[in-house]
């Protein structure tokens, strides 16, 4: 998961300021590192580092940061090092000088690797799948011969790209001296949306970003979503050009968007964020009432932050009161996107401090949106027990999670995941809680799907149910990226991040 944007905007304009924007809305999706590039004319400006937005981009970086269009990127490691060098956009200079940020992660990155050196004669500079995306297009693009580049060069490169390329990706892309590419896999796992704002004189500006809430924020009006295969072209003549470059293209979005990684404030293929998670809440409320109705619960108290809006419906459908338990420290980063067991481990008691008196001699319903690695769920319900609680249930708006995501979110080795080889009441026992009631992943399919049942044919689930949607996954992968992803070989890359220039 990382968070990117690209744009073109008047001539007059600085697109930095509209990415530095961009990014701190949507900061969430990767906290490691973070990149802006722009364009003046055919000169490429880039400023990119460890660390949050905020941090990275000081005075002096944003007013060299030239030109009315650009790509940036905010990242969160899911494989290789967490260091500078892996930071995005990444750059190459021929054909035409290229720029691209990335979202998701490629499943055939070892065969495209082996390509690129082989046949494609490019050589790479880091270990990140993102790069092997920026050369596969550049390749292609190349192979078209073409002095002058036309929306047509473009198109048949990515349609070159889709069929190479395995996987997750949602990119934007930048052309120096031409314009802003976006496009997304055949899938439609990750997401991409696009907008434009009419300036007063005419000229049309184009953003597009993983979360609408980066258009809005910028002033943008929500166009539409890229779609699964689809790509679209901004060119520094106000034009719009898109195109579907991929064959039998079905949307297939990742079901964790909606659970914990997008702002509730979004709206992804159509489906409010903010509208599913009160679905999912008004759903897991059924499962207790169902199954769980000899228990007397006193109190539910959500996890912050994420879990508030599937609590909500919780309580009002038990009947029993709505509490804010624990109150969070705004600047503890999320502890699950932290790249590293020890990171999220020593982060959690800082992050969070219970309230005495909404725990004391109750039975209390903690809800969160999701139990993952289990070390953070182990820790808040101890919590709640050290402030007083009689009993502690943990509800979770998602289902169990179960095996290895390889499509960009951080949950590479099944052996790190609590519900891996456990049943509800073993994984009760291992984070000390009277007993954990999840969300059934039917449910949860429906939460998403009811926003938008037209479009939306089978939603990517594969960390609940071990189904991997693009069908390249098999048991040799899976171990490859255990051993290269896991928080063991993550240590022997992390480098602490920079302080605040």
């Amino acid at each position: 998961m990382c968070g990117i944007v690209g744009v073109v905007t008047k001539p007059q304009e600085r697109a930095a300021l509209s990415l530095y924007d961009a990014l701190l809305m949507i900061q969430h999706r990767g906290q490691d590192a973070a990149g802006i590039a722009t364009c003046d004319g055919s000169r490429l400006y880039l400023e990119k580092d460890n660390g949050l937005v905020r941090d990275v981009f000081n005075q002096s970086q944003m007013t060299h940061l030239l030109g009315n269009m650009g790509v940036g990127h905010c990242r969160y490691p899911t494989a290789g090092s967490s260091n500078c060098t892996e930071a995005q956009p990444f750059y190459v200079n021929s054909p035409y000088g290229l720029v691209l940020a990335h979202n998701g992660n490629l499943t055939n990155t070892k065969e495209l690797t082996e390509e690129l050196f082989t046949n494609d004669l490019r050589h790479l500079n880091t270990n990140s799948d993102s790069e092997v995306l920026l050369n596969i297009f550049a390749h292609e693009l190349t192979v078209r011969g073409r002095l002058r580049l036309s929306e047509e060069d473009i198109f048949a490169a990515i349609s070159k790209v889709h069929q190479r390329c395995h996987g997750a990706y949602a990119a934007v892309g930048m052309i120096l001296g031409y314009g802003v590419v976006a496009f997304r896999d055949p899938k439609g796992i990750r997401p991409l949306i696009i907008g434009k704002r009419q300036d007063p004189g005419g000229f049309v500006s184009y953003m597009a970003a993983s979360e609408s809430v980066a258009l809005t924020a910028n002033g943008y009006t929500v166009m539409r979503d890229v779609e699964p295969g689809e790509c679209v072209i901004f060119d520094l003549a106000g034009n719009f050009y898109s195109r579907q470059c991929a064959e039998n293209p079905k949307l297939h979005p990742c079901l964790f968007e909606y659970v914990y990684l997008a702002r509730p404030d979004s709206i992804i293929d159509g489906v409010s964020v903010y509208k599913s998670r009160l679905r999912m809440g008004e759903s897991l409320a059924e499962k207790i009432v169902r199954e769980w109705s000899d228990i007397h619960f006193d109190v539910v108290i959500p996890v912050p932050d994420t879990s508030r809006t599937s609590a909500l419906p919780i309580a009002h459908a038990l009947d029993i009161k709505y509490r804010e338990g624990f109150i969070k420290n705004r600047y503890i980063g999320r502890t699950f996107i932290m790249p590293g067991q020890d990171e999220r481990r020593n982060s959690i008691r800082k992050k969070l401090s219970p309230i005495p008196l909404e725990f004391k001699d109750k039975t209390v319903l903690l809800v969160d949106d999701s139990i993952v690695r289990g070390n953070t769920s182990q820790q808040i319900v101890q919590m709640a027990r050290d402030a007083g609680a009689k009993k502690v249930y943990m509800a979770s708006a998602a289902p169990p999670v179960r095996y290895p995501n390889v499509y960009g979110i951080d949950m590479p080795a099944s052996y790190e995941l609590i519900a891996h080889g456990r049943n509800e009441t073993q994984i009760a026992k291992e984070i000390g809680a009277d007993g954990v009631i999840y969300q059934d992943l039917k449910d949860l399919e429906e939460s998403v799907r009811q926003g938008n049942e037209s479009q939306i044919d089978i939603c990517e689930g594969s960390c609940f149910n071990g189904k991997y949607i693009t069908g390249n996954v098999d048991a040799k992968y899976l171990r490859e990226i255990e051993m290269s992803r896991n928080d063991s070989a993550k240590s022997q890359y992390q480098l602490p991040l920079p302080m605040a220039k």
